[in-house]
C-alpha cells in the first residue's frame, strides 16, 4: 500500500513542530545544538517552530496523512548569498538568544550552501521514532525527486549523520565538496543530486 502524502497548511503547523522535535531529538547536530538531554526537550521544539514557519511562509512541507512523517522543502534560486543575512540571528533570538550554536549552524550551513544553480533544499525530513525505517522519509524525498526529475532541477540536502548520509546516496545523492565540521561536534554532509532523465 501506497503512502499518502499531502501538502502541509498553517492547520498543521503545531503537528510539524511536534513531529520534528520527536524525530530529532537524539540527531547528532540538535545534540550539538543544544548540549544536554533536560536543555534539549525544554527547548529544542522552538528551532522546529522557527524552521516550520519559514518553510510554512516561503517553501512547501510535505506530510504523511497519518502525521508520521514530514519533510520541509525549499526552492532556491541561483544566486550570491547575502552575506550579511541576519535570518540566523532572528532566529537564534527566538530561540534562545544565549545558545549562539542556533545563530552558528544557520550561518555555517549558508557558508557552503550552492548557489551556481536553482534547486530544490531539503531542509530537513523527520519520522516519528517509531516508525523509522518503513519507508516513510524515502516516499516523501521521492515525490519531490520525481517533480525535479521531470522537471529539470537539482536538489540538495545536508545530512547530518552517517547513516542519513547512505539513505540520500541511495536516492541518487552525492557527497557536494567535503563534510562541514562543526567545532567541537559532529559532521554534516552537503549532498547534491543532478536531475535523472526521464522517458519522454
Amino acid at each position: 500500500m501506497g503512502v499518502v502524502i499531502r501538502t502541509a497548511t498553517g492547520a498543521d503547523r503545531e503537528l510539524v513542530v511536534g513531529l520534528l522535535d520527536e524525530a530529532f531529538q537524539d540527531d547528532p547536530v540538535s545534540g550539538w545544538v543544544f548540549p544536554g538531554a533536560e536543555y534539549r526537550r525544554a527547548t529544542h521544539h522552538r528551532l522546529m517552530a522557527a524552521f516550520t514557519d519559514i518553510v510554512l511562509d516561503a517553501g512547501r512541507i510535505d506530510l504523511t496523512e497519518d502525521g508520521s512523517a514530514c519533510a520541509l522543502w525549499m526552492p532556491t534560486p541561483a544566486g550570491e548569498h547575502d552575506e550579511d543575512d541576519d535570518g540566523p540571528a532572528l532566529v537564534r533570538e527566538a530561540v534562545d538568544p544565549a545558545n549562539e550554536r542556533v545563530e552558528l549552524i544557520g550561518r555555517l550551513t549558508a557558508e557552503i550552501h550552492p548557489a551556481e544553480r536553482a534547486h530544490e533544499y531539503l531542509w530537513m525530513i523527520g519520522v516519528r521514532p517509531g516508525r523509522q525505517g518503513e519507508g516513510l522519509g524515502g516516499a516523501l524525498i521521492g515525490s519531490v525527486l520525481d517533480r525535479c526529475d521531470d522537471d529539470g532541477v537539482p536538489a540538495y540536502l545536508e545530512a547530518s549523520s552517517a547513516r542519513s548520509r547512505r539513505l540520500y546516496e541511495r536516492l541518487g545523492f552525492e557527497l557536494l565538496g567535503s563534510p562541514l565540521e562543526l567545532p567541537d561536534g559532529p559532521p554534516m554532509f552537503p549532498m547534491w543530486r543532478e536531475p535523472r532523465a526521464t522517458a519522454s
